[in-house]
Formats: structure tokens, sequence, C-alpha cells
């Protein structure tokens, strides 16, 4: 392997440890629940999940997993992860 790239991936495994160094954007993830799978949406700043909970609620189990899952690197909603 190349002396450079083997600075690239020490310096990978470094900044992958420093989490503060890292924000979520814009993302989709699929949340599979108990009873299905649901789309979970950051973009600008906001949390938006496709099941009806989050429609009546604006916070759901789904994205408050990925809140407490990501804690740190994406921006928190209403309530509090316990």
């Amino acid at each position: 392997m190349d002396s450079g790239l083997i600075g690239k991936v020490e310096k990978a495994h470094r900044y992958a440890l420093e989490r503060d160094r890292f924000t979520f954007q814009t993302m989709t993830v699929t949340v599979r629940g108990d009873n299905d799978a649901h789309d979970v949406t950051l973009q600008d700043g906001e949390w938006r999940c496709g099941c009806e909970f989050f429609d009546h609620h604006h916070v759901c189990a789904h994205s408050m997993a990925i809140e407490h899952l990501l804690e740190g690197m994406v921006p928190t909603g209403t309530l509090p992860v316990a």
C-alpha cells in the first residue's frame, strides 16, 4: 500500500473517533419498526417520518431512535431521548 494512502487511512480512523467533526445535513434512513418500515428524512435541520404518529406529534419512535443512534451528530427533536 502506498505510504500516502496509509496516512489517509490513519487520518480517517482518527476522524471517525472524533464525532464532533461530523454534522449530518441531509439523509434518509429506513427504520424497520415492529409493524412496518418507515423512511425518516433529515432535511434543512428538520426530521420527517412517514408514520402516522409523526404526523400528529412531529416526533416518533423512529426519529428519536435515529437521534439517539447519532447523538451529537444530528439536530435533536423537541423531546429528550432517554
